[in-house]
């Protein structure tokens, strides 16, 4: 059920959104014309800073229906001509994007760059940064590449990220040793658009609301207990990992590189060849427990930024999370899978370094430790936060739940037609903790745009984190690049039922 709102909170962000945070909570919100916008000199100022190769990277994308081909299942969707799963862009850190997006959809689109620190007019949030593309029209994102790693772009236009409309977006960096014989980037998702229905449809069931007594509370976990479908919605669906309940939504197909596991993409080595692999969960519902059999993953990036290497047997992925690792190949055919948590399906790919059958459609991941997540992780170095006091603390409680199916941050639902109406206040320069504070029954993996968090106690530097049923996480991230941000569930149907938040810099 929905948590009520509690007024002390909320009279306490309601403080911080004005330029002094000890005024008294009862005085006016600040217009919007109080923050920064997107094209102001500050934004300006901040991307001539940034260091430059001289070099650009021209690409033209077409945002269009499109039949895709599943792997042996088909579905009419909307995708990008010019970029895909297995079409990235790549740059090199420095180098200046240009991207040319049409729309040819019949509806308005934008592309949000995930997890880039850019110019705040180009991160593609319609009403908040951008004016939304129209059909027909054309937008060029420009903006210098700042940070090297895994990332990826989508649409921030209602449910458009369920469909086909992703790719990954890889940033190398010259100064990285490299050394490995292979990379190959892996890109999970949870798929339903033109199979079973449309994420439209699905969000408009949803939003008659659930009882959440159907609903599962852990113990599932992947493979013990199939959760059963009733219509568009998927009841039972639990998982000890993401603490209870695992996700909403029924999906008929789960992909690597855009292929189900009737007919998975399969790659190929030498035994003994180190091979560096980019993971990136594209999911819309769906956090993945990902691994290969038989090959122990070091974990070396997260979200693009190089942590301590760590050892695990598998690593869990909500959706927006990028994982970097490599693997020494072994001798045989091997299973990659992704586990869907909770849903008692998986996505299968193959990797193969010499002789022997296909690996059985039966093949699980084994569990003889528990899969790595942030909480296992530390950023090295050279990428940690300086050290210094805190000036700004925001509390952000997620609220909601699915007896309606209304989430919301701080007990408020984001109107993205008027994005600035609850936005929360900071100022250039400040060293700024975010506590997420999950009130509800659910998972949420909250996402910060054009900003890059570190997790307390020397915890990775992220832009997406998974957050548990009554868990309290604390991040922390400086204030040093203006504009209008957000923050927001990267649950494609959380999010677009309210749990969004604009995060703005105030003016001097």
């Amino acid at each position: 059920m929905a948590s009520p709102l509690d007024r002390r909170h909320f009279l306490a962000l309601g403080a911080l959104t004005l330029a002094t945070a000890g005024l008294a909570a009862c005085t006016p919100r600040p217009t919007a014309s109080a923050f920064i916008p997107p094209t102001g000199a500050p934004v300006t100022e901040a991307e001539a800073a940034r260091r430059v190769t001289g070099t650009v990277v021209r690409r033209t994308l077409t945002a269009t229906p499109m039949t895709l081909d599943l792997g042996g299942t088909t579905a009419d969707t909307w995708a990008y001509r010019g970029a895909s799963a297995t079409e990235p862009i790549r740059a090199t850190v420095g180098d200046r994007l240009q991207v040319t997006l049409t729309n040819d959809l019949p509806d308005s689109t934008t592309a949000h760059w995930h997890g880039l620190a850019l110019r705040n007019d180009m991160d593609g949030v319609p009403h908040l940064t951008q004016q939304p593309i129209a059909p027909g029209e054309t937008f060029t994102y420009d903006f210098a590449l700042s940070h090297p790693g895994t990332y990826w772009f989508h649409p921030h236009s209602g449910t458009q990220f369920d469909r086909g409309l992703y790719a990954p977006l890889i940033i190398d960096d010259p100064a990285e040793p490299g050394d490995y014989d292979h990379e190959w980037i892996i890109v999970l998702d949870d798929w339903l658009d033109g199979v079973t229905s449309t994420p439209d449809e699905v969000l408009a069931e949803l939003s008659q609301g659930m009882d959440h007594g159907a609903m599962g509370h852990g113990g599932v976990d992947d493979d013990d207990d199939e959760p059963q479908r009733q219509g568009h919605m998927l009841m039972g669906a639990g998982s000890d990992l993401l603490g209870g309940d695992a996700g909403d939504v029924y999906y008929p197909l789960y992909l690597i590189n855009g292929r189900g596991p009737q007919d998975p993409e399969t790659f190929t080595a030498t035994p003994g060849q180190r091979i560096r692999l980019r993971v990136i969960n594209t999911g819309g519902d769906t956090a993945f427990r990902f691994g290969i059999v038989g090959h122990p993953l070091t974990l070396t990036h997260t979200d693009g930024f190089p942590i301590e290497p760590f050892t695990a047997e598998s690593v869990v992925l909500g959706m927006g999370e990028r994982y970097d690792a490599v693997i020494t190949a072994a001798d045989g055919a091997f299973a990659v899978i992704a586990e869907a948590l909770g849903k008692g399906q998986q996505a299968r790919a193959v990797l193969r370094t010499g002789a022997g059958a296909v690996p059985s459609a039966e093949d699980r991941l084994p569990r003889t430790r528990t899969p790595a997540t942030a909480a296992d992780l530390r950023a090295v170095e050279a990428v940690r936060l300086a050290e210094r006091a805190v000036d700004r603390t925001i509390e952000l409680r997620l609220t909601g739940g699915m007896m309606s199916y209304s989430w919301g941050i701080n007990g408020r639902r984001m109107d993205m037609d008027q994005p600035m109406r609850d936005a929360i206040g900071i100022a250039a320069g400040e060293r700024v903790a975010l506590e997420f504070v999950n009130t509800t029954m659910m998972w949420h993996p909250m996402h910060l745009h054009g900003h890059t968090y570190q997790h307390s106690g020397g915890g990775p530097r992220k832009d997406t984190s998974i957050v548990l049923p009554g868990q309290r996480l604390r991040v922390e991230f400086d204030a040093d690049n203006p504009g209008r941000w957000m923050t927001h569930c990267h649950n494609v149907y959380h999010g677009e039922s309210g749990m969004m938040r604009a995060i703005a810099y105030q003016q001097n």
